[in-house]
């Protein structure tokens, strides 16, 4: 009986454990011309890159992941106020001593942390890598009282520069006008995430003024990626990889 119960016991550890570690994560490697990119796909709007050691985390979500047992960042990108992508649990796991916090000012707001405040249109490099800040803002979806969910001028996209390749991660926006500004972008991540943010036609609009080698849709939710699929088919200049960004 006490053998039985012992059994039993160790079980139900392994089943736990199995719970509880962590997910493993999709990751893709690209080549630059100063060292190989890796992108980690967290999920919903959280990413991370390697660049040979360099490691950025982008709106860390700790409802996604224990980042206690991801690597501390050298950088941590903000793109706006929400608590799915400002999560100071998440940026207290991640900190080491010399880990650069960047956001704009509706974050810094609300910060303990010294932070490097961007608006939309400002340029910095840090650690090496350009970044520029770019607007991400509603122009159709709103909450009930009329306001938008995503206000201009409130959040910020970000483009960095790795070697040679350019990354646009988009935040939560709509296909806004100042897309057609965005030049040689070689990997995009871009919203869908109704009703906060894009519509797959929407996005597909955007695709067609960014024009990058690689989209990856992201912070998707429940909208449907098979309809995004279908609607780019036709733009060849456009690889569509699909990962569990929801």
């Amino acid at each position: 009986m006490k053998r039985l119960f012992s059994l039993a016991f160790v079980m139900i550890l392994c089943v736990t454990g199995t719970s509880l570690s962590q997910k493993k994560f999709e990751t893709d490697s690209f080549s630059t011309s100063e060292g190989d990119l890796e992108i980690t796909f967290i999920g919903h709007g959280s990413l991370m890159f390697n660049f040979n050691g360099l490691i950025i985390q982008v709106d860390p979500w700790s409802k996604l992941a224990d980042y206690s047992k991801l690597p501390k960042a050298d950088i941590i990108l903000i793109t706006h106020q929400h608590q799915d992508h400002f999560d100071p649990k998440a940026i207290n796991e991640l900190k080491k001593e010399y880990t650069k916090i960047v956001c704009p000012q509706t974050v810094a707001e609300s910060l303990k942390e010294k932070a490097t405040v961007m608006k939309n249109g400002d340029f910095i490099t840090l650690e090496g890598i350009e970044i520029v800040a770019v607007p991400a803002y509603n122009l159709v979806h709103k909450r009930k009282n009329g306001e938008f969910y995503h206000p201009k001028g409130a959040g910020n996209g970000y483009i960095l520069r790795f070697g040679d390749k350019k990354v646009y991660v988009a935040g939560d926006t709509e296909n806004i006008p100042e897309m057609k500004n965005l030049k040689n972008i070689d990997i995009a991540f871009l919203p869908m995430n109704l009703p906060y943010t894009m519509t797959p036609q929407m996005v597909v609009d955007a695709v067609r003024m960014i024009r990058p080698k690689i989209l990856y849709p992201y912070h998707y939710g429940n909208t449907d990626v098979n309809k995004l699929l279908e609607l780019l088919k036709g733009e060849d200049y456009c690889e569509v990889r699909v990962r569990d960004m929801k």
